[in-house]
């Protein structure tokens, strides 16, 4: 048996991915080219938003994927627990991450930036809008022993939670955001991402310590390329490095996907 992670091919609007022991078939509007293999899968999930079974697939089950271990799920959005293009970014952060420093992470979904920050000894907070969200990123903690690490789970608005933060002179020596196109707070507020992200990344810049570490920026919304990842960090964060690129699904047996945008920023 695997726990691992593998994008095994794309094309015709759809990848085909291993999560452990299953395949799974899900649409990808990037992949426009032809597909290499013949796409047969455990599970495929169509544009109905259903999911068609090839091989009874149990609840939940377990994979790793960039040293964290997550718990998978198959939802009625066709989302699993787990997007695996993020892991190059923990990669990237964990030298940076020194003990006890403390990690802000939003729009943190199923945790796995946060459980990687807490296995290099960081403390961090957790904030995503869905309570169910944080429940599972809690449940991916104790698969990784990481129950007891100093991780406060917040249930919140990002933007609400963040103004408190500026009040209480709470102040953080990385943050890391993953905001959506759009979105609800816990509260029903709305977030749109074309009106909201300069107020969201000016906020992040002031409640960075006075020696920070990183920031990490990462967006899946289209339009939004590295090029403008960058004037957006450029425009609000302090004087230092930003880094730019594209985010992609890797395989070194067929095409890379292209999965966003991210930027980088260190003192």
């Amino acid at each position: 048996m695997t726990k691992d992670y593998q994008l095994l091919d794309s094309g015709d609007g759809q990848k085909l991915e291993r999560f452990g022991d299953f395949t799974l078939l899900r649409p990808c509007a990037q992949a426009v080219w032809r597909p290499q293999l013949k796409q047969t899968a455990d599970a495929i999930f169509n544009r109905d938003e259903k999911w068609a079974l090839n091989k009874r697939l149990p609840k939940s089950w377990t994979v790793m994927h960039g040293g964290v271990e997550f718990q998978i799920a198959p939802t009625d959005f066709g989302h699993l627990g787990l997007f695996p293009e993020h892991a190059d970014l923990w990669q990237w952060m964990r030298p940076l991450v020194k003990k006890k420093c403390r990690i802000l992470n939003l729009f943190a979904y199923s945790g796995g930036v946060t459980l990687a920050a807490a296995q290099e000894g960081a403390e961090v907070c957790h904030l995503d809008a869905s309570k169910g969200m944080v429940d599972w990123a809690r449940e991916n903690a104790t698969l990784n022993n990481l129950q007891k690490a100093p991780i406060r789970w917040i249930v919140d608005d990002a933007i609400k939670f963040m103004k408190r933060e500026k009040k209480r002179e709470s102040f953080y020596d990385a943050i890391i955001l993953d905001p959506p196109t759009f979105g609800r707070g816990s509260q029903g507020e709305v977030f749109k991402i074309e009106r909201d992200i300069i107020p969201l990344l000016q906020l992040c810049s002031e409640l960075l310590t006075k020696n920070p570490l990183f920031v990490i920026f990462s967006c899946h919304t289209p339009g939004f390329t590295p090029i403008c990842m960058r004037h957006l960090l450029g425009q609000t964060m302090p004087k230092g490095h930003i880094e730019v690129g594209e985010m992609a699904l890797y395989s070194p047996e067929t095409l890379a996907i292209p999965s966003g945008s991210f930027a980088k920023w260190t003192p």
